[in-house]
C-alpha cells in the first residue's frame, strides 16, 4: 500500500510548484488535485456532502487548473505520480483535451495518472453543454477517444459526443495513461470502472469500505479483466489497524488531505503525517 497527498489547490493555498516538492522530501508516492472549472452561483444539484446547494469549502470556488498544476509541479519533482482526485473531462474539448494531459505526462517522464468523475454539479455539466442522463456515456467516449490519440499514429473516432477523422497528434503519453474513477461504491460505479478503468478512488462518504474493495474486485472478474483494480482511498487520519485492514481488502492507495496555508504549516503537517504513515504502512 502506498500513500500519497491530495491538496485542494485553490488561490489562497501554497502553490502546487511549492508543495509538490515538499509531498516528494517527505517520502509520499503521489500528489493529487481536483478540478473544477466554475460554480454557477445558482444551483439545483445538491452537494454531496451538505445535501443542499451549500458548499462545503469556498476552495470549490477557487480551485487552480489541475493540469497547470500537475505540469507546475512535474518541473520540479522527480518521482512522486501527478494525478487528479478528480477532473471533469467532458468539460473540456477532448483533444485539446487529449494534448494536454499528453504532454505533461510527456514532461513528467510518464508520471501521470487521470483520476475522472462524472459530475455531482449537474448546473456546472450543464454550462458545458453536457446532458445530465447522458454523463457517463459522454465521458466513456472521451476516454475512448483520448486513448486513441494517445496510442495511435493515425487515431480516428466516431461517437454521439466525439467525432474525428484519421488524425495525428504528439507527443505521445510515455506508456498507457491510468484512468481511476472517483465515485461511490456501488455495483453500477464499479461495472462501470470495469469496463472502461483501471481502479476506484474512494469518496469522503464512503463507508465499509473493506466490502466495498471485495466487491469491486468480484465484479472485476466478471467482466474478464485480469489482475487487480487499483483502489484508492480516501482518508482522514493514519489508523493502523483501519489500513491493515484495508490492505488486506486490497486497496492500494490512501490519499491524505495537507495544511496548505503555509509552507511552515505544511511542511510539518506532511512529516507528521509521514511518521503516522510510515510504520502503519511497512
Amino acid at each position: 500500500m502506498r500513500a500519497g497527498i491530495v491538496q485542494f489547490t485553490s488561490d489562497r493555498g501554497v502553490p502546487p510548484h511549492r508543495l509538490a516538492p515538499l509531498v516528494e522530501a517527505a517520502g509520499f508516492a503521489s500528489y493529487f488535485v481536483p478540478e473544477h472549472g466554475h460554480i454557477p452561483t445558482r444551483r439545483d444539484a445538491a452537494h454531496p456532502g451538505t445535501g443542499t446547494a451549500e458548499l462545503p469549502d469556498d476552495r470549490y470556488l477557487r480551485t487552480l487548473d489541475p493540469w497547470t498544476s500537475l505540469a507546475a509541479a512535474a518541473a520540479v519533482t522527480e518521482r512522486i505520480e501527478l494525478s487528479t482526485a478528480v477532473a471533469l473531462p467532458v468539460q473540456s474539448d477532448p483533444i485539446t483535451l487529449a494534448k494536454t494531459i499528453a504532454t505533461v505526462d510527456h514532461l513528467a517522464n510518464g508520471r501521470v495518472t487521470l483520476g475522472v468523475g462524472f459530475g455531482w454539479n449537474l448546473d456546472e455539466l450543464a454550462d458545458h453543454g453536457v446532458p445530465a442522463g447522458r454523463r457517463r456515456t459522454m465521458l466513456r467516449e472521451y476516454l475512448e477517444a483520448m486513448r486513441a490519440l494517445w496510442r495511435d499514429e493515425e487515431a480516428a473516432y466516431d461517437g454521439e459526443f466525439v467525432s474525428f477523422g484519421p488524425s495525428w497528434t504528439w507527443p505521445k503519453p510515455p506508456g498507457a495513461v491510468p484512468v481511476l474513477v472517483g465515485a461511490g461504491g456501488t455495483d453500477k460505479n464499479f461495472t462501470w470502472i470495469a469496463k472502461n478503468a483501471d481502479g476506484w478512488i474512494t469518496t469522503p462518504r464512503d463507508r465499509g469500505i473493506t466490502g466495498a474493495a471485495t466487491r469491486l474486485a468480484e465484479i472485476w472478474r466478471e467482466h474478464g479483466r485480469t489482475g487487480a483494480p487499483r483502489i484508492v482511498a480516501l482518508d482522514g487520519m493514519p489508523d493502523g489497524d483501519r489500513l491493515a485492514r484495508w490492505n488486506d481488502a486490497g486497496v492500494t492507495d490512501v490519499l491524505y488531505p495537507v495544511d496548505d496555508s503555509s509552507v511552515d504549516a505544511a511542511s510539518a503537517h506532511l512529516d507528521k503525517l509521514a511518521t503516522a504513515v510510515g510504520p502503519a504502512l511497512r
